[in-house]
């Protein structure tokens, strides 16, 4: 198996090449943002090992832009931080695990065998039917280019109805998944939430994103254009 290292402090990626290649596993060292960027880029890895804090480029714009690439190498960020924000920022822009500085060396090793048994599976970063993306880490929607400005309810519907791919999602579905349990809301206030959303994302572009599936609920195509 071979694994990208990516740190800049000497000693902690000497140790972790010395450590590394002692377990049985090909490892290349990068000591920088931009470095680390190219061999990930150019050469093919089981694994990423990504510190945060680097010169150059640092770890959230080396996961954001791999992962903008298509580029899913099963990734494990690396850093002194250890707020809560910190690390959410990391597993929204694509991380697969995370691992705050100081760390022992064994749990390190079952992060790393954790993530070599899961593989590198296509996730996009995206959802998308036709024109209309969703980037569910930054909650924004675009059709064409064009930004749509949707509510936080409008988000969940629409984040929910792209990640069933096509199969038909019933109202009582929606509600389970979208609404506040302790709202007791009625179904009427999802065929409300969907002209809304209808409204938005399909009016304007004179289509028809989402389908009423008579007696189901309502549809995304994902191939739809």
């Amino acid at each position: 198996m071979r694994i990208l290292v990516i740190e800049d402090d000497e000693a902690l990626g000497a140790s972790l090449t010395w450590g590394l290649r002692a377990e049985g596993y090909a490892v290349q060292l990068a000591a920088d943002g931009s470095e680390g960027l190219w061999q990930a880029t150019e050469h093919d890895f089981d694994l990423i090992i990504l510190d945060v804090m680097l010169p150059g480029l640092d770890g959230y714009q080396i996961c954001t832009r791999l992962r903008e690439a298509g580029n899913w190498t099963p990734l494990l960020m690396l850093t002194a931080m250890d707020a809560a924000l910190d690390q959410a920022e990391g597993l929204d822009l694509g991380a697969d695990d995370y691992l705050t500085k100081p760390f022992e060396y064994p749990v390190l090793l079952a992060h790393i065998r954790s993530l070599l048994r899961r593989g590198a599976p296509p996730r996009p970063a995206l959802l998308q039917a036709g024109d209309l993306t969703m980037d569910p880490a930054t909650r924004t929607v675009h059709r064409g280019g064009r930004a749509i400005t949707l509510t936080p309810g409008e988000l969940a519907v629409l984040e929910y109805l792209l990640r069933a791919e096509g199969r038909a999602v019933s109202k009582s579905e929606l509600l389970e998944h979208c609404w506040d349990a302790a709202s007791q809301a009625d179904p009427a206030v999802v065929e409300v939430r969907v002209h809304h959303l209808r409204r938005k994302i399909d009016q304007p572009f004179a289509t028809r994103t989402i389908e009423t599936v008579r007696g189901s609920g309502y549809r995304i195509d994902p191939q739809r254009t």
